[in-house]
């Protein structure tokens, strides 16, 4: 962070990209995330960054994966506004929401388990407004099982996987094992089959 904060100063924040793979995306996520915060809005792009959740992704049938999810953001949603209610935080502006004008790239492959929940993570976000729950789908959006237990215990925790806004590209082409789908090589063919969606946290 000492870093890009020199630099910025020595160069302003428009000559700035931040750029990681795996480990390093996550890293580079933090830096962006912390920026953010501050109204430095940085170019970044993440190549298949980690998602701290149970793989679901992974599960074939489409109806279980969604059942999962509605279950998962009834239970995240009521957690939070629980929490939320006892510790008053709500006449402060929300920090997921001040982050959403900051829209990294990220580039992901559903056959990795290491990054692929960021497609079900956005998709499952479009479902609920879909649905006509955004309400809930908000607040279970912006925390994570893992965070708000900590939370509970005494313990501030912010989901640092979670995003607000996104340009989320997925490769679609074949990956023939998880050392390829996780590679930063798949990123330089030519012939890749590229399914790219922007999200924006409203």
């Amino acid at each position: 962070m000492q870093a890009v904060r020199s630099t910025i100063s020595a160069v302003g924040s428009l000559q700035i990209w931040l750029a990681g793979h795996s480990l390093g995306s996550a890293v580079a996520s933090l830096a962006g995330r912390s920026m953010a915060k501050t109204g430095i809005l940085l170019d970044t792009y993440l190549f298949n960054p980690p998602f701290l959740s149970a793989p679901i992704e992974r599960i074939r049938d489409q109806k279980v994966r969604h059942g999962i999810r509605i279950a998962s953001s009834l239970v995240t949603a009521g957690l939070s506004f629980a929490l939320e209610g006892k510790q008053e935080r709500s006449s402060l502006e929300d920090p997921f929401a001040a982050l959403s004008l900051w829209v990294p790239n990220l580039f992901v492959n559903p056959r990795d388990h290491i990054c692929s929940e960021y497609v079900g993570y956005f998709e499952h976000r479009k479902n609920m407004e879909d649905l006509g729950v955004g309400i809930i789908e908000k607040l279970a959006t912006r925390n994570s099982l893992g965070d708000l237990v900590l939370r509970a215990f005494g313990k501030e925790s912010e989901p640092l996987h979670l995003l607000p806004s996104a340009n989320l590209t997925v490769n679609l082409s074949p990956s023939p094992d998880f050392k390829w789908a996780h590679g930063i090589h798949q990123w330089w063919r030519s012939d890749l089959h590229l399914q790219t969606r922007k999200y924006i946290y409203s």
